[in-house]
């Protein structure tokens, strides 16, 4: 029996290939709770990589699986994450004991307010953290149901398919690059948490300047 670490993106590729995508992306992109804690970004990027072959030897996996499976993880995660909100999502972030996860939704909503509905969707799937929470917070906020299938879709596409693309072109174009996949990983972690730069940095000039 193979052991799988849902949060270890070479173990869900070793053990599933472009299944363990699908199901990977679909958690994290509306399940709320369980899908804050599972790889997306790390994810995908090193699968785009696996599907380019290197040194002659053949890719890992298939690169259209892995494009279909992505947009289709992300796309109906997205509408599962959406329905999460309309039935019960508040009351599910009320009873969270995680800081990090009612911040993320705090931001999630402050996005949408800021942005509207289709900007708000699109940028934050490239947001990690954000991410896993914007659907089912737009769920609980009402947002239009056809807007927002819209959105997301556009969205969803643009991420998974842009990540799994530049994987596969750095792969082809980079010999044995498939060796230094633990660097890159954490490479793709470091860009991705460079958009919550600024919200951290905000947040920490709002609390220097309250008063004790």
């Amino acid at each position: 029996m193979i052991a799988v670490n849902p949060m270890d993106s070479a173990s869900v590729l070793a053990a599933f290939g472009a299944l363990g995508v699908l199901a990977v992306i679909f958690a994290e992109s509306g399940l709320l709770v369980v899908g804050f804690f599972l790889p997306g970004d790390t994810l995908l990027f090193p699968a785009g990589v696996l599907c380019a072959g290197s040194a002659g030897q053949p890719p890992r996996l298939g690169l259209w699986q892995v494009l279909v499976c992505a947009a289709v993880g992300a796309v109906a995660g997205g509408q599962a994450g959406y329905l999460i909100g309309r039935h019960g999502g508040r009351a599910l972030l009320a009873r969270t004991s995680s800081g990090r996860l009612r911040a993320a939704a705090t931001r999630a909503e402050r996005l949408l307010a800021r942005y509207g509905h289709g900007k708000a969707l699109v940028i934050g799937r490239f947001v990690p953290l954000l991410r896993s929470v914007l659907h089912p917070v737009a769920g609980a906020l009402g947002v239009p149901g056809g807007s927002f299938t819209l959105w997301q879709t556009v969205g969803g596409l643009l991420w998974t398919q842009t990540l799994v693309l530049a994987g596969y072109t750095l792969g082809a174009s980079v010999p044995h690059i498939d060796d230094y996949l633990l660097p890159l990983v954490a490479l793709v972690v470091v860009v991705s948490l460079l958009p919550l730069l600024p919200g951290a940095l905000r947040t920490r000039r709002e609390r220097r300047g309250s008063p004790h």
